[in-house]
């Protein structure tokens, strides 16, 4: 159980206690606040697990296949745990669409992983730069989406978080279709 181990582990316990943050009924902005500086130490664990174990030759087993779901798990609980808050219920239905499109994604992208990982390289199933801003994309609309109202409250309309929803949105579209491009001379459809 090395360093970055360590890391997803805690990422992956970090997921309870965000959503524990954001179903307590803690006043504004308080509830907010603390949801977003535990979202915040969730993701820099994903951020680092990743460097040390490339930079110290600590990869394992163990991390190639915790590191994605515990990613999984810390943005599909965030989204959902949104969706259903009041806090966000000005942008519910919006959230929902989005919601499902990140785990249709997800789940579709990961399906793909595992038909094709028999026949690729670990180089092409590697998590490639469309997905990585995808992935920053995500964390940083969950961010912003916690911090606007705290920081700007209604005066622009939520602007900040819609605009880093769609620019979202459409980073997990389009890193979905690249991956399906790029695994599909793998797969055999007779």
């Amino acid at each position: 159980m090395n360093l970055p181990n360590k890391l997803t582990v805690l990422r992956v316990l970090l997921v309870p206690v965000f959503v524990l943050v954001m179903t307590l009924g803690l006043p504004f902005p308080a509830s907010n606040i603390a949801a977003a500086a535990v979202f915040f130490v969730t993701a820099l664990t994903d951020m680092l697990d990743g460097k040390i174990a490339r930079k110290y030759d600590l990869v394992t087993d163990f991390g190639k296949l915790m590191d994605p779901v515990a990613d999984k798990f810390m943005v599909f609980s965030a989204m959902i745990v949104m969706t259903a808050s009041e806090s966000f219920s000005y942008m519910r239905t919006v959230m929902l669409w989005a919601t499902l499109i990140v785990i249709f994604r997800e789940l579709g992208v990961t399906s793909l992983r595992m038909v094709v990982s028999g026949k690729a390289s670990a180089t092409t199933l590697a998590a490639n730069m469309l997905g990585k801003i995808k992935t920053v994309s995500q964390v940083t609309f969950i961010m912003i989406a916690l911090l606007e109202p705290v920081i700007l409250g209604d005066l622009l309309g939520h602007a900040f978080t819609y605009v880093s929803l769609a620019f979202m949105v459409v980073m997990t579209v389009w890193s979905g279709i690249n991956y399906v491009v790029g695994y599909s001379k793998y797969l055999t459809f007779k």
